[in-house]
């Protein structure tokens, strides 16, 4: 406990004691009812959190008013019908002995949901960078009626129950849009040519939140220290108007970063971005004034995290996406358990992604309890045997789901080495965490004491002698091999053996298959000094750059001076050329003296036919049902096994 003498120490702010130095912050679950009151689920989720121990818990974003939410489910604080089911989300938080904060926000113009049913305003009718639809420009009376919303709102949170209240100032939100001179062009007192000049719709807000709420209740603000867009403020310009929002009654400043717009929403913090890589401006803002600071950007290590509150970066650390991962993990550490923490791989697949993508609500790649807390079952309804045939992330989640539910379980691996998929995906740059964590659910399995027995291939004759009650078929998948003419050439190979490092690179290389294993071999091969051209025959990359993995995909090809060419199907494969048809019309590329194929993958099920002849249930998951993510993978695992 020692070595975490900083973050676990406890710090008094106004009237609220914390535990420690640790803070959940606000995370989008899409977990609501659809009148924005707090559903089961809700609760759920937050008392799975709540049990981790964390200082202080923010609340995702909750409205105060309703034209400024991001859909029908985001919790409200705009009428006092919501306080009942707030007061609940208070009573979990302090059953655990965690402080709660209610983040009160207003969208603005960034909110689909509002554009597509023009209600959406702003200080300006400039169009959302994101959503492209245009708001309309905020009236003076516009602007009172918001002011005294946001101090509402932060009454009934104390009427509640919470015990500090939050402003929503950061990534883009309405707040940040009287800040940003991108988005307030107003002429009248609201607007000016500096950042501080702009601030006074932000000074009003907390003026009148600190006048509902009185004068010994904690107020924070979140703010985005800098907008992260070409234009966009800096962190000297926030710095300008901090001592402002402090003595208008603000409490503690939580330093974000990003804005909508940012190039590939970086405020997703892909597995490119370092562990404290924001912790510089907590450390500038702490240089303006002396009221507590949080510091965030992917931490998942808590030794990190009191290691930059000894050095004075900030006062406190939030770990956002590392309560989705594991939210006993300040527990384990605290503990000596490190190596039972599963730490976040910020794939962002379940979490952010999920929720820009409008995929439903919040889960985690590998957690599949997260966001699934009412589903959860703590134990089998009858212990059976259950095999798990297949070591990637589907077997691995559903061998480690079906032990902790008290099956007997044994996993079978056709290979020596266990992990599937993952050990090639862990291969291109910035993909190491992806090894780290795979070899961490084999490290788990090891531990639990299931049965595993690699290089073993199940047959008819090991089923009729083991007699499983349940197969879980994870088998995965192979790769595609494109009808294409010269595909047997000798310098052909495929992305899996450049990976594993059965090939080595060649130097000028055509990649067939534009999809994300396509463009992370591309990613490694340049890294090798390799002249890298991509062919795929969809009309547009399916990498989104909206994601932000995908966005720092594309921007380190393009630096690299690979080409993607798309719109292209390759037709042969000649001595030194490849030649594709593009619009009718046959081009070629050369030279080139290495082929990639990295058309995609199919599924591996040779075992269902047999597991029908012995009638014997089963469950295929994975990619040996159809190729997928890792999310999609673990939760299919996990999910075979709930429902036996």
């Amino acid at each position: 406990m020692s070595r975490l003498k900083n973050i676990l120490s406890p710090i008094k702010i106004k009237s609220m004691e914390l535990a420690n130095r640790v803070v959940m912050p606000p995370m989008g679950t899409n977990l609501g009812a659809k009148d924005g009151t707090v559903s089961d689920e809700n609760l759920a989720y937050l008392a799975r959190r709540a049990q981790g121990r964390p200082g202080l818990i923010i609340t995702e974003i909750t409205g105060v008013h309703p034209d400024g939410v991001v859909g029908p489910s985001q919790l409200g604080a705009y009428d006092d019908r919501f306080i009942p089911g707030l007061k609940k989300m208070v009573d979990i938080a302090h059953q655990a002995g965690s402080r709660i904060a209610m983040q009160i926000h207003h969208t603005g113009r960034e909110s689909f949901y509002m554009l597509s049913k023009g209600r959406a305003m702003a200080p300006s009718a400039i169009p959302s960078i994101v959503f492209k639809g245009q708001p309309r420009e905020m009236t003076p009376d516009d602007i009172q009626e918001v002011i005294a919303a946001y101090g509402a709102a932060a009454r009934r949170a104390r009427e509640a129950g919470f015990d500090a209240v939050e402003i929503h100032g950061a990534h883009g939100y309405l707040i940040t849009q009287f800040l940003s001179a991108l988005s307030n062009q107003r002429s009248d007192s609201y607007g000016g040519a500096t950042l501080k000049e702009r601030a006074r719709f932000a000074l009003e807000v907390i003026c009148e939140v600190r006048r509902q709420v009185g004068a010994d209740y904690p107020l924070s603000i979140r703010l985005s220290a800098e907008e992260v867009i070409k234009g966009g403020y800096l962190v000297e310009d926030i710095q300008t108007v901090i001592p402002d929002m402090v003595q208008a009654g603000i409490d503690i400043v939580h330093a974000s970063f990003g804005t909508h717009g940012s190039p590939g929403t970086i405020t997703q913090a892909p597995p490119e971005y370092e562990a404290g890589f924001n912790i510089r401006l907590a450390r500038k803002i702490k240089e303006v004034t002396n009221v507590p600071v949080i510091g965030v950007g992917r931490y998942t290590d808590p030794a990190q995290a009191d290691a930059a509150i000894a050095r004075g970066d900030a006062d406190l650390i939030a770990f956002g996406r590392q309560f989705l991962a594991d939210p006993d993990f300040l527990i384990k550490a605290q503990e000596g358990r490190t190596e039972d923490i599963r730490q976040c791989i910020a794939c962002n697949q379940g979490c952010i992604e999920r929720e820009i993508l409008g995929e439903g609500n919040i889960r985690c790649s590998i957690n599949p309890e997260t966001g699934q807390e009412t589903i959860y079952p703590a134990v089998a309804k009858k212990p059976r045997s259950v095999w798990v045939v297949g070591s990637g992330p589907a077997g691995l989640a559903a061998a480690s789901e079906a032990h902790r539910l008290g099956h007997r379980v044994t996993l079978f691996e056709k290979k020596k080495i266990m992990g599937g998929q993952i050990r090639y995906a862990q291969v291109p740059p910035h993909k190491e965490i992806y090894g780290r964590w795979i070899d961490w659910e084999i490290g788990q399995v090891e531990k639990s004491g299931i049965e595993i027995r690699k290089d073993t291939e199940v047959t008819e004759e090991l089923l009729l002698k083991g007699k499983p009650d349940y197969v879980i078929v994870a088998t995965g998948g192979e790769k595609l091999v494109p009808p294409i003419t010269g595909i047997d050439k000798p310098f052909v190979c495929d992305a899996w053996q450049i990976l594993d490092g059965r090939v080595a690179p060649g130097k000028n290389v055509v990649i067939v298959g534009g999809a994300l294993i396509g463009m992370e071999v591309a990613d490694f091969l340049s890294d090798k000094g390799a002249r890298v051209t991509i062919v795929d025959m969809l009309k547009r990359s399916p990498v989104l750059k909206i994601t932000s993995h995908g966005y720092m995909l594309h921007k380190r090809l393009r630096d690299k001076g690979c080409r993607l060419i798309f719109g292209v199907e390759v037709k042969t494969i000649g001595d030194g050329c490849v030649e594709c048809g593009m619009d009718g019309e046959l081009s070629t590329i050369m030279p080139v003296d290495q082929v990639v194929i990295a058309a995609g993958m199919k599924p591996v099920n040779d075992l269902q036919p047999v597991l029908d002849k012995l009638s014997i249930e089963y469950a295929v998951v994975g990619d040996a049902q159809s190729p997928r993510r890792i999310i999609e993978a673990t939760e299919e695992g996990a999910r075979a096994v709930w429902e036996l």
